[in-house]
């Protein structure tokens, strides 16, 4: 510890050195002179953190990340165009070098002085090859960057995997369960962005009773413990849970960890990621405040480009299979996550920049490979047949002005008596269960027409091709399911619009042979390249093909009329709009490291439809039977004309001109006729 400390006093004093600099603020001097200000000014923060009034936090928040705002992006280095047009070719490496280095926030809120060295140790490094006479080789700052990145993955990865199962390692918990939560002054201390709209739900969720935040936890604790007892397994051998949420909702996640203490379960609270290593493009897994930028979170989803190379990725797998053997005992007792959603946000469409690193053909190969080895790592050791999870969603101020009484209807939606779903599921799981498959027709301008394809039953008494999904681990109620035979599975899906993973599609369409994506395409940009770019990316994580690994009826009209009355249809999660229709999820089944667990419905039937022709795989190789991905595509009841059961004896109808026509499903139509 004390050669760490000598280290970083010598860079964090160099680095203050070069942020007082004043001559010669032009090209690549203004670059090393504003991101030297950046790292003072941040490890500064962290310092004198617990100094500052309230409105210098305040401040200081503001500060720290107003350079990558979209108001200032045009002009930031965080963005490659810009650094490209000032850097020229060093301008995407020193734009990768600025986003790694905006970790610095988090390192020095939370006194992370390893982190912090070796930020201020890689600027040092760069800012030396360009302080030489003579003009920076582009090759040698590449260099610098990917031996940063190989040299400190070890350190990096074991940090994190320590972080996401060891309950000592929560920063954000101490935060929560010693905080005034009643204002929303605390939010601050995170050290992530903080608006409007994170100090409003806080405020907002003050102004209710213990007995109503207790109840929004206790919907969300409870789902997490019925999914146990409902898959059969034992709660009881575990002991830590993985808790992911938005920040300002500290009040229910207070109650939640209470009640999670009394099934004999600490919180592990772990943000999302801030090295590059752990990164997962531009998706966020933990917990995280407001997201300043969403293209600039966009732009460096590919910066892996820049050090992705099959000796990494041998390093990267050694640093995951030995953290996760160092903490394999904290990895045995990890129950699983249980994340709380938000929705509402300003819908985001990306902007495609050509000066942003993205990934070579070979290197999404690689990446492929890497996803898929890691996760057979983790499930070595948090066992997917005793692990579960749940999920749940809340909506947030952006939503628009009707915020307080859209709220109170989410509640309505989470909080929905399952028993009478349950019952009115049953019905059309049974008609379900006599065909052999089902067709799916489109209709007012939707061209969906498709095939899919049943797993067949030997004893219909005693088995059934579909889950009865009654809100336990995916909340709201309102569906049934199933993994589908691929084989006879065919035709096209198409949706005139539609969010996945935070992404705006246009016009999208996937068509398929034998349960395979055959050809794709969408209507974001002008360039059908740049579409199918889009889609492989970002739906098909960089894989030639997907399998369908879901086919579903959401049976919720009560969220899809409350989307309807507010006009929020855009701005809902996919966990409430997959219960609002008909919806089909490409990739891994629901099923996926746990199909030879036996799962029961209510009824007693087992459903048996656990696998389909590419999961069935791992028998022999499991790089082949799992694509690490699942993203669910749900056509709205508006766009559908009907599906059909097909039997021997002729075609069922279950929904028809987006009405339910089975006998016995009346009561799903009567918020419609109420809306």
């Amino acid at each position: 510890m004390e050669d760490l400390l000598e280290r970083w006093d010598l860079a964090s004093q160099r680095v203050a050195e070069i942020a007082g600099e004043t001559a010669g603020k032009t090209g690549w001097q203004d670059y090393f002179h504003r991101t030297a200000g950046f790292l003072k000014f941040a490890a500064e923060t962290g310092q004198r953190w617990q100094s500052f009034t309230l409105e210098e936090k305040r401040e200081r928040n503001r500060q720290l990340y107003e350079d990558i705002l979209p108001s200032r992006y045009a002009h930031s280095y965080g963005n490659p165009a810009y650094a490209a047009e000032k850097l020229g070719e060093c301008g995407r490496y020193l734009s990768f070098l600025y986003s790694e280095l905006r970790g610095m926030i988090v390192y020095a809120m939370e006194n992370r002085i390893w982190d912090m060295t070796v930020c201020c140790e890689l600027f040092l490094e760069v800012y030396g090859v360009f302080a030489q006479e003579g003009a920076a080789n582009p090759r040698e700052i590449r260099d610098i960057l990917y031996w940063y990145v190989s040299d400190y993955c070890e350190e990096m990865i074991e940090r994190r995997i320590q972080e996401q199962l060891d309950p000592a390692c929560s920063f954000a918990a101490k935060i929560i369960m010693e905080a005034d939560l009643q204002t929303p002054d605390y939010l601050y201390d995170f050290g992530e962005w903080i608006t409007d709209s994170e100090r409003q739900v806080a405020q907002f969720l003050s102004g209710l009773s213990q007995d109503e935040i207790d109840g929004m936890a206790r919907t969300y604790t409870e789902g997490y413990r019925i999914g146990f007892l409902n898959a059969h397994k034992d709660l009881s051998k575990k002991k830590t849970v993985n808790i992911r949420y938005c920040l300002g909702f500290e009040r229910v996640v207070h109650a939640a960890i209470l009640q999670f203490e009394q099934m004999g379960l600490q919180p592990v609270i772990y943000r999302s990621a801030s090295h590059i290593v752990n990164k997962k493009q531009h998706h966020r897994i933990g917990y995280y405040g407001h997201i300043p930028n969403n293209q600039f979170e966009y732009d460096h989803r590919g910066d892996a480009a820049l050090f992705l190379d099959e000796d990494f990725v041998q390093r990267r797998l050694r640093a995951t299979q030995e953290a996760y053997e160092k903490y394999k005992d904290w990895a045995d007792v990890h129950a699983g996550p249980a994340v709380m959603e938000i929705f509402g946000e300003t819908p985001f469409t990306p902007e495609n920049c050509p000066e942003a690193f993205a990934l070579s053909e070979s290197q999404q190969k690689l990446q492929v490979f890497c996803d898929n080895q890691i996760v057979q790592i983790t499930n070595r050791y948090i066992k997917g047949e005793e692990r579960s999870f749940t999920i749940i969603a809340w909506p947030v101020p952006e939503i628009g002005e009707n915020f307080p009484e859209i709220f109170q209807e989410v509640v309505k939606i989470n909080t929905l008596d399952a028993k009478l779903y349950e019952q009115i599921q049953q019905i059309i799981i049974e008609a379900l269960d006599q065909g052999e498959r089902a067709h799916i027709q489109g209709r007012n301008g939707n061209r969906t027409d498709l095939t899919v394809a049943f797993h067949p039953l030997e004893d219909v008494h005693t088995q059934t091709a579909f889950e009865n999904c009654v809100a336990d681990v995916n909340i709201p109620v309102g569906e049934v399911f199933t993994s589908p035979q691929l084989k006879g599975t065919n035709g096209v899906l198409h949706v005139s619009q539609v969010y996945l993973n935070g992404l705006l599609y246009r016009d999208l369409e996937l068509i398929f042979k034998d349960g395979m994506i055959a050809e794709y395409r969408c209507g974001n940009f002008v360039e059908e390249a740049d579409n199918r770019d889009f889609i492989r990316e970002n739906l098909l994580y960089h894989h030639e093909t997907l399998p369908m690994g879901e086919f579903a009826i959401g049976t919720n009209t009560t969220a899809y009329v409350a989307a309807r009355k507010y006009h929020i249809e855009d701005k809902l999660p996919i966990l409430i709009a997959e219960k609002m229709g008909p919806h089909f999820a490409v990739g891994d089944t629901c099923y996926s490291w746990s199909e030879d667990i036996p799962v029961h419905n209510p009824d007693g039937r087992e459903v048996i439809a656990r696998d389909n022709e590419v999961s069935l795989l791992r028998r022999q190789d499991k790089s082949k039977a799992y694509m690490g991905c699942h993203t669910d595509i749900t056509i709205p009841y508006d766009e559908l004309g009907h599906i059909q059961v097909l039997t021997a004896q002729g075609a069922v109808t279950i929904l028809e001109d987006g009405r339910f026509v089975l006998p016995g499903t009346e009561a799903l139509n009567e918020p419609l006729d109420e809306s």
